[in-house]
């Protein structure tokens, strides 16, 4: 695997305890991002380093840049469904530009608009913003927020061939680290290392709510 690993208990430590913060293993070209499918899409993914064959183009896809996130999600890969658990390199470049195109999937009065003016933006964008509650690897709920993004339509479309530099098939690592959590072993968990991503452009950080710390 190309993903850098790292004790989950040694991350831990650096990591902020609340507020909204995009968790996730990056640098300057690129962040990694994951989903998980049944075999079908997940094999024709790997084997062909994009989006095809039964994966959908027509529907929202939704990536999510916190490893923790996407196990709480999938049931560390044992839902129906979900047992194929890739790790997708994308263009830092493409993520950005998702999220400078989204609109948040709710309403609330801290948008700085007034609902219609919501409304119409989610009729005009392609691409959803979504914050929910992070949760630890037994699955439970913290005070920290974690960011998924849904994408449809030309974002769908550029996700799944031009933006991906890589697509690992991490099933196995999933496996094989969800036996320490079944173990209450934490101490022994590895996961994908992860920081805090913060951008060089200061209205998008504001718009996105992210916390500096």
């Amino acid at each position: 695997m190309e993903l850098k690993l790292k004790k989950y208990n040694e991350q831990l430590q650096g990591w902020p305890e609340k507020g909204h913060h995009i968790m996730a293993q990056y640098n300057d070209d690129k962040i990694v991002v994951y989903q998980s499918y049944r075999k079908e899409i997940g094999e024709f993914a790997l084997k062909n380093q994009y989006f095809g064959g039964e994966f959908s183009l027509d529907r929202m896809t939704w990536i999510k840049p916190n490893f923790l996130w996407m196990m709480y999600r999938n049931g560390w890969g044992r839902k129906e469904g979900q047992e194929y658990v890739l790790a997708i390199h994308l263009k830092m470049s493409a993520f950005k530009r998702y999220l400078e195109n989204a609109v948040y999937s709710s309403y609330n009065d801290k948008l700085g608009v007034s609902r219609e003016e919501w409304q119409n933006q989610v009729k005009e964008s392609s691409v959803r913003l979504q914050w929910d509650p992070d949760h630890d690897p037994f699955g439970n709920k913290l005070e920290r927020r974690a960011v998924q993004i849904g994408l449809k339509k030309e974002f769908t479309h550029s996700f799944a061939h031009e933006d991906i530099l890589l697509i690992e098939n991490i099933s196995d690592f999933v496996k094989e680290q969800y036996q320490f959590v079944l173990n209450d072993d934490l101490g022994n968990l590895m996961i994908p290392e992860e920081k805090p991503l913060l951008f060089n452009d200061e209205n998008l950080n504001k718009t996105l709510r992210l916390d500096k710390n």
